[in-house]
């Protein structure tokens, strides 16, 4: 009884909706008809079943109302399978970035056999003086595949920073949330032999022009110190190394996702009372 009367309320509320919408709710059960009337235990939905329903999803919000023969899930799941193909032929139309060739490849192998302290950073430095556009995570990806040398990388890294300790310097960046929930910058130089901290400034909106900025009140003129050490912030880019560079100094970029090259100042950033917990969750 409590379905007759149902479906009477139904019928009934046919003449209070659009043409439209009636049209396409007919047109969704005629198609499931069809699907169920194929002779088979389970109703198989074709490529052209499921581009129907995709297509309808789109121009009727009432579709899922009327879907019997599979769950709307499924349907959005079909709907996001096609947009992931439809990307991934894009791409391909437009190609990704072309593989090296055999000549970078020899050339990198050949400058990191007869340069064994050379890593990723300074053979895509001598790669770019060559005119070779490669980036820099190419070529360690490369390196990686490549025959490890004697000794394991950490103890050929900490051997550098106790051979050098007196000479070496590094600075790093860290943010620190303010009381109205803005970020400050935070920029520090330190010396690695007494772990003294030559410069600390900080800004609400860093750039590459204010750290070259901060490093000229640093190294005002040549000093005791040769190598610095930092890591792949993208503002520490070609005018700080030419700066370095002016100065003196040779730049040591650390591996990539590798804090622990800059210990020394990757520690004291984290014995801050505000940087400790920004400086974890890097």
């Amino acid at each position: 009884m409590i379905d007759i009367l149902g479906a009477i309320l139904a019928a009934l509320a046919v003449f209070f909706r659009s043409r439209l919408d009636v049209s396409l709710e007919v047109l969704a059960l005629r198609q499931q008809v069809a699907v169920l009337k194929r002779k088979r235990r389970r109703p198989v939905l074709s490529r052209l079943d499921r581009l129907f329903w995709i297509m309808l999803r789109s121009v009727w919000p009432g579709w899922s109302d009327v879907l019997a023969i599979v769950k709307p899930a499924t349907v959005i799941a079909w709907h996001r399978k096609g947009f992931r193909l439809y990307w991934r032929w894009r791409s391909r139309q437009r190609g990704g970035r072309p593989r090296i060739t055999e000549e970078v490849r020899s050339l990198i192998r050949k400058m990191r056999l007869e340069n064994d302290g050379w890593g990723a950073p300074k053979i895509h430095g001598e790669l770019l003086k060559l005119g070779f556009n490669i980036s820099e995570r190419t070529v360690a990806r490369y390196l990686r595949g490549l025959r490890p040398r004697a000794g394991k990388p950490d103890q050929r890294w900490k051997a550098f920073l106790t051979n050098h300790r007196e000479v070496i310097v590094a600075f790093d960046s860290f943010t620190v949330p303010t009381l109205t929930f803005k970020l400050l910058y935070c920029f520090l130089v330190i010396e690695h032999g007494r772990r003294k901290i030559l410069h600390c400034n900080v800004t609400a909106h860093p750039t590459s022009e204010w750290v070259v900025q901060q490093l000229r009140e640093t190294f005002p003129e040549a000093g005791p110190y040769r190598y610095i050490i930092f890591d792949h912030d993208s503002k520490f880019n070609g005018d700080v190394i030419r700066l370095l560079t002016a100065t003196g100094l040779q730049p040591k970029r650390t591996s990539i996702q590798a804090p622990w090259q800059n210990g020394t100042a990757e520690r004291w950033v984290g014995s801050c009372p505000n940087g400790q917990n920004i400086h974890a969750a890097r």
